[in-house]
């Protein structure tokens, strides 16, 4: 398999020279752990101050990783990235909230964005995250199987029937829904609303897409249940594979209460599980469809070299790779470029509120052994090339 993840003048084409020097400069302090604990640190206080630090948050972090405070504000971001063949997934990414009134809101944003998604090749998902439609608490009772309260009994029925809203309009408009996973204690409820959607709404191709964090190790279990359950009961699987984002939460929360925890022995076991269940799926590709949500290189390859021995078009719409936006820019367009599918998550919301969507990112970069030293080596390729020329 041609290695094709170096080549930089493709990865940052749409990037202009300050563009470069800025996204140089963010990773640059990314890199540097207390000075990411300081600067989260001081924006929390800031925020809740309501000091006026909000054009200094969207000129450098907000800017990098999301596409704009609105749907509409993001539009721009999405036709040039498509110019290069990289798709774009619209995220609504206010997070944390507890309100009716709000998760209401999310509905409509999360409709919205379905019906952008309908309109635009450029948008082939829609995406939502389960505690944008309800309380995580609430998911947490239910799946561990406590009675609910009467007037928590009301509040789940919304939430299931937000869920079925969403679901219901993207089977009637033909749009492919992502559904995000989070932490570990309220995501069996999530799964068994995600399931009940997929056997109503997926009965003739994927529409709607669970999402598996292989940093569990007992995901692959998960995911080979499901599979004799969609069998027994004729619809199919979309899933998307992640490696996961709440690890650090996961292994206190764990340490706190006194049980095993949820996540895999080591960085090695996460990436074999990822590659466990990429794997199982292209082996069953004839009923489930792929979105491979990685940063990582060599698990980018091993789907690639799956398709070109499986005689698998790079096109076939059952595979997919993503990204986050303002991350891994090589992969990404060098994929587009050779003629994969491949979308970007794209992060909007007014910039407060997608202050612990950033927090996360920039503490992700830090955390994960090499992220923030690739992307700062192949920026400064990129910088350095532009030099000589």
């Amino acid at each position: 398999m041609e290695k094709i993840f170096n080549n930089t003048q493709v990865a940052f084409a749409l990037k202009s020279d300050t563009e470069l020097d800025r996204a140089y400069f963010l990773f640059k302090m990314i890199a540097n752990e207390p000075l990411v604990r300081i600067g989260t640190a001081i924006t929390n206080f800031a925020l809740k101050a309501h000091l006026p630090v909000d054009g200094l948050i969207r000129a450098t972090v907000f800017d990098h990783f999301c596409g704009g405070v609105n749907e509409v504000d993001c539009l721009s971001v999405v036709d040039k990235m498509y110019t290069k063949g990289v798709s774009s997934v619209l995220d609504y990414s206010v997070e944390g909230k507890e309100e009716e009134a709000q998760f209401d809101a999310a509905l409509e944003m999360t409709l919205k964005t379905v019906e952008f998604a309908k309109e635009r090749q450029a948008i082939p998902f829609a995406v939502f995250k389960p505690t944008g439609l309800g309380r995580l608490d609430l998911y947490e009772k239910v799946g561990s199987k406590n009675t609910l309260t009467s007037a928590e009994e009301i509040e789940w029925n919304k939430v299931k029937e937000r869920f079925e809203i969403i679901c219901k309009t993207a089977h009637e408009k033909d749009v492919a829904l992502l559904i995000d996973a989070e932490e570990s204690w309220m995501q069996d409820a999530a799964d068994d609303l995600v399931e009940a959607m997929m056997r109503k709404y997926n009965k003739e191709k994927v529409i709607v897409f669970n999402t598996l964090q292989m940093y569990r190790w007992d995901r692959m279990d998960y995911l080979k249940k499901l599979h004799e359950r969609a069998k027994s009961d004729g619809y199919y699987i979309g899933m998307k594979l992640v490696r996961g984002a709440y690890m650090e939460k996961e292994n206190a929360r764990a340490a706190e209460k006194g049980y095993p925890t949820p996540i895999c022995a080591s960085k090695q076991a996460t990436d074999d599980n990822y590659n466990f269940a990429v794997d199982y799926m292209m082996k069953h590709i004839d009923h489930m469809a792929i979105f491979a949500g990685t940063h990582n290189e060599e698990s980018s390859y091993k789907l690639m070299e799956m398709q070109l021995a499986n005689g698998i078009a790079k096109d076939d719409k059952r595979i997919w790779y993503g990204q986050l936006y303002g991350m891994s820019d090589n992969i990404s367009y060098n994929l587009a470029g050779h003629g994969y599918n491949v979308a970007k998550y794209l992060p909007f919301g007014p910039v407060r509120d997608v202050m612990p969507y950033l927090i996360r990112r920039a503490e992700e970069n830090t955390s994960v052994a090499g992220q923030t030293s690739r992307e700062l080596n192949l920026l400064k390729t990129e910088r350095d090339r532009r030099k000589i020329k």
